[in-house]
């Protein structure tokens, strides 16, 4: 019996440039995986779609790394578990990582600077000011000016919630929760959470499924609940905008059975089902 091997993979090209997968040798990476994630968003334009939620206040013609192409290194050097922005001053050289951003000339050779050529990619500082950039920033600041628009981005969460659907759902279970965040420093914000025993965050999460529709980061000296009826209403809101018929069910632990949340569930036609916490007898 003749037995096939293949030896190559072809993938979508980058300009005019080839992409293909080969194993017979070269240079060689350990995260070749990072094509797939490319192929993926090339069809559900997700990186595209989250730059678009970006103000750039900088000047055009001192720009090397556009706004996509920050976000894409970013988000696809967390997804093949290089969590720490300094992770970039060696990744800013990885010619796949440079092509997964989007990086036309990925070998760096088109730097500006003698120094830079070699690194197609932005290192530890310049993704810094991205992820630190306050909303009120505007073209007179001095190095952040990449500002994000945070309706924009929630809407998009939901959004692809809604075009996963081909048709709308008869029924939808949207669940609220809490959960610690540890940090081991001393980070701002920080407080020591009796419940968890340890000092953390207490970030708020609202999922449907295998959608997450919401990830809102707090500090920890707060009640589980806080902010989540804010949150519900505003998903609920865009939800009923495509499916004003759908059937909406809000489901969470003890730590949302609160008053102000059932009240309003109780106005607007949406269920509910929270439990409720333990009496203890004297």
């Amino acid at each position: 019996m003749t037995e096939c091997t293949q030896s190559g993979f072809e993938f979508a090209a980058l300009c005019r440039r080839e992409v293909v997968a080969r194993f017979d040798g070269g240079e060689m990476t350990s995260d070749a995986g990072g094509l797939l994630l490319r192929e993926v968003d090339g069809r559900l334009r997700l990186i595209d779609r989250l730059a678009a939620c970006f103000i750039d206040h900088r000047q055009p013609e001192r720009i090397e790394h556009s706004v996509r192409e920050l976000i894409a290194q970013r988000i696809i050097g967390l997804a093949l578990g290089y969590e720490d922005l300094n992770d970039h001053d060696q990744l800013r050289a990885d010619p796949l990582l440079a092509l997964l951003a989007g990086k036309a000339e990925p070998t760096g050779a088109d730097r500006r600077r003698e120094q830079d050529r070699g690194k197609a990619g932005a290192g530890k500082s310049t993704l810094n000011r991205l992820e630190l950039t306050p909303q009120e920033a505007d073209a007179s600041a001095r190095y952040k000016k990449i500002v994000y628009q945070s309706e924009g981005l929630d809407r998009l969460l939901v959004d692809l919630f809604l075009e996963s659907h081909d048709q709308p759902p008869a029924e939808i279970i949207l669940d609220l929760d809490a959960t610690d965040d540890p940090v081991h420093g001393n980070q701002e914000g920080r407080f020591f959470h009796g419940y968890y025993g340890e000092y953390c965050y207490l970030p708020l999460y609202i999922v449907c499924g295998e959608f997450v529709l919401c990830a809102r980061l707090r500090s920890s000296n707060i009640d589980a609940s806080a902010g989540a009826l804010e949150e519900v209403q505003r998903i609920i809101a865009q939800i009923r905008e495509k499916w004003p018929q759908v059937r909406i069910i809000l489901r969470g632990d003890c730590g949302f059975c609160r008053d102000a949340i059932m009240r309003w569930c109780e106005e607007n036609q949406v269920d509910f089902v929270f439990s409720l916490a333990k009496m203890r007898a004297c």
